[in-house]
């Protein structure tokens, strides 16, 4: 805690990076929220999908474009919105590599449906954000609850910052990653902030606030290190062996878990003995 300080500095500027980023570049929205074309091929063989991300590299759409694998030798393509004829030269170039390609189906997802969605993703954040504030007020106290949200929305601004840095494409599997590490973070911090409410209720008269929330950290340093490194091995696991499709899902989980055992630590602690210091020096 005497180093809280140094902690939330590391953090302030590893945001302003990333919020830096957000107003110059913006965010790459990929189709669930900027609209599109989806195409479904099917072929007799297995294709694999690197083959067709090579095919849309000749169209430049390789970078705008998720390509996956679905059952019965299928492959799924999400670009952008594409004109009548940009697809019937891609489906010609398609089927000109696979013979045996069958078109099963377009579909356009316009901005409207993209606006709804991205509407939905801030409802689905702020339910949960308003949740948390809830049960713990109800389990702890207000301040408690308000380090807490501190502490979740660096853990979002982080991921979404490095997003933005990257250039990644920002789809619906971000923001189920988004809600996972709201869930993982919370559930860290709380155990912390519950050890914390042991010590001040059995902390001598002489022992501040700072030094039972110090105490409360370091005994549940080792349990918390644990929990993420067990945590971090199969996510790991997952991108560097899952392929493609949901990589940008597992980076999101590696880079939020990672964000949320440090705010849990050094983040929403100092944030609540910071918040104390204030109130007790006003009162």
């Amino acid at each position: 805690m005497g180093k809280r300080k140094i902690w939330m500095s590391i953090s302030a500027v590893l945001i302003i990076i990333g919020i830096v980023s957000l107003l110059t570049q913006g965010l790459n929205l990929g189709i669930d929220f900027a609209g599109g074309t989806i195409i479904e091929f099917g072929f007799e063989d297995r294709v694999e999908t690197q083959e067709i991300n090579e095919i849309l590299a000749e169209f430049d759409l390789e970078e705008r474009s998720v390509v996956q694998q679905v059952e019965d030798n299928g492959i799924l393509i999400r670009t952008d919105e594409l004109a009548h004829e940009e697809l019937t030269s891609l489906q010609n170039r398609i089927q000109e590599e696979f013979p045996t390609a069958t078109m099963l189906r377009t579909d356009v997802v316009g901005p409207t449906i993209g606006e709804e969605l991205s509407r939905g993703a801030l409802l689905a954040l702020l339910v949960a954000s308003i949740a948390i504030v809830i049960y713990i007020s109800v389990r702890f106290e207000f301040k408690f609850a308000m380090a807490a949200i501190i502490a979740l929305l660096h853990d979002i601004l982080i991921v979404v910052g490095l997003f933005s840095i990257l250039g990644r494409q920002v789809n619906q599997p971000l923001i189920a990653a988004l809600l996972t590490i709201i869930g993982y973070s919370i559930n860290d911090t709380i155990v912390i902030f519950d050890r914390i409410r042991e010590k001040l209720n059995f902390a001598s008269k002489r022992e501040t606030f700072e030094e039972s929330a110090n105490t409360a950290v370091v005994e549940t340093l080792p349990r918390s290190i644990n929990t993420s490194i067990t945590t971090l091995l199969p996510i790991l696991a997952i991108l560097f062996l899952g392929g493609t499709t949901i990589q940008n899902f597992m980076i999101a989980l590696l880079v939020g878990m990672l964000a949320g055992t440090y705010s849990s630590i050094f983040i929403a602690s100092p944030v609540l003995v910071e918040w104390t210091k204030r109130n007790d020096a006003k009162a």
